[in-house]
């Protein structure tokens, strides 16, 4: 999939992702618990929700997590930007409704979270390469060009 193309999703992805975030009546379910629900629960517990590859992440590296989703907190509250480099964080339940803005090696790019990205990293929704569209040469860029300097 290139930058900006618009992506047709397979009738397998669609189901999958039907199943992992539902929407009954204006209220979010993540695999089958209600999101207010799992905002409650620890990282730990919301662990038991994601996928092997996300759980295993979490387990190991949960306390970061949860400095990073306090960090996030005391940032909202004194209503300032939420500016990272981490961009291997997971995803959790607590961060739903945050604007992150996150490094992609140049600058940084802001991020809303919504309850379809739980689960997935941080760095996986802000790209680090761009389309590159080139101009035209410049003076002596070219053996032709070489000799218009005069």
């Amino acid at each position: 999939m290139k930058c900006g193309e618009n992506y047709q999703l397979s009738w397998r992805e669609q189901n999958k992702m039907a199943e992992e975030v539902m929407v009954r009546a204006k209220e979010v379910y993540y695999r089958g618990k209600p999101l207010e629900e799992l905002k409650q629960m620890d990282v730990r517990e919301v662990a038991k929700y994601l996928s092997s590859r996300s759980r295993r992440t979490v387990l190991r590296n949960f306390d970061s997590i949860e400095k990073f989703i306090r960090r996030c907190e005391k940032k909202l509250s004194t209503k300032k930007k939420i500016r990272t480099h981490l961009r291997d964080i997971v995803i959790m339940p607590k961060l739903v409704g945050f604007s992150i803005h996150v490094y992609t090696g140049k600058e940084f790019k802001e991020i809303q979270v919504v309850p379809k990205m739980i689960g997935h990293r941080l760095g996986e929704f802000v790209l680090t390469r761009e389309k590159v569209s080139h101009g035209s040469p410049g003076i002596g860029a070219t053996k032709s060009s070489s000799g218009d300097k005069k």
